[in-house]
């Protein structure tokens, strides 16, 4: 299986990664570096905030799991190669039987006390009613006896309907505790690469986290990756434009003059100062 260098975490594994984050936070308050868990946040913010950010925190420990997510798709191929050649086919005949009486048996402990219950209402309500109109009419007698039958049949209908999910329940349980056995028992390579995830996980992944989001509470999940410092978070804003003064700029230019003209009045004198 090709995986990418920080492949997301796969569905079955992230109930682990809530129980190692919940283990984190319970156990925080022996540890120093996460001192400030409730005075700035306290652990119901910060599992919200870590669950935002599954995919930072898992990114951290990416190659411990996609080793152990290796180790473990070739020990279940091997499992089902060893079942296969070991254990009869899941289709044949008998399978299938067991399969269609299971189902037939479903459909009638659902259905039975349905019926039942529903034959028992009408047989009571029209004995009933016919014994009111017509007390000498003994067919009245005869569908209440009916009715009182099948409100017997659907009462046992139902407590053996209660006992068959009983068991079920059990039968549940004990399977999923051989689950869990079985886990326990997994080969030393694929526990190994298991822990080494989960170790990975806790200390370069959950617990960075967790002190940058003390250190910077107001960060949000996305400017907040682990092995970064809480001086290195990157912060968004934007700063005024400089606008300076007329001084600081160059020397300015002589500027162009402008003049008014110069009128002077016509040259009027005596006779003998006659125009040219």
């Amino acid at each position: 299986m090709q995986m990418t260098s920080a492949p997301h975490l796969l569905a079955e594994d992230g109930p682990e990664y809530e129980r190692i984050l919940g283990d984190a936070l319970r156990h925080a308050h022996e540890r120093p570096d996460l001192e400030g868990v409730g005075d700035r946040l306290n652990t119901e913010q910060l599992r919200t905030m870590a669950l935002s950010a599954t995919a930072l925190i898992t990114a951290a420990a990416a190659t411990e799991y996609e080793h152990y997510v290796k180790a473990r798709g070739e020990l279940r191929r091997t499992a089902n190669a060893e079942g296969a050649d070991g254990a009869p086919a899941p289709d044949g005949p008998q399978s299938t039987a067991a399969g269609s009486g299971a189902g037939i048996g479903a459909v009638i402990t659902v259905l039975t006390p349905l019926l039942a219950g529903s034959a028992a209402v009408i047989f009571l309500l029209v004995g009933y009613l016919l014994k009111a109109v017509g007390p000498s009419v003994t067919f009245g007698g005869s569908l209440v006896a009916a009715g009182w039958f099948f409100a017997a049949v659907a009462a046992a209908a139902i407590l053996v309907a209660a006992v068959g999910l009983l068991v079920t329940a059990l039968r549940n349980g004990a399977t999923s505790l051989a689950a869990e056995n079985e886990e326990q028992e997994l080969p030393e390579d694929v526990a190994r690469a298991r822990e080494a995830w989960r170790h990975a996980l806790l200390e370069r992944g959950i617990l960075p986290f967790l002190r940058d989001a003390l250190a910077d509470p107001t960060a949000g999940p996305a400017a907040r990756t682990p092995h970064r410092s809480p001086n290195r978070i990157p912060k968004v804003g934007y700063s005024r434009p400089d606008f300076s003064g007329p001084d600081d700029g160059p020397a300015a230019g002589p500027r162009p003059t402008f003049t008014s003209p110069d009128f002077t009045s016509p040259d009027f004198g005596g006779p003998e100062h006659q125009p040219d």
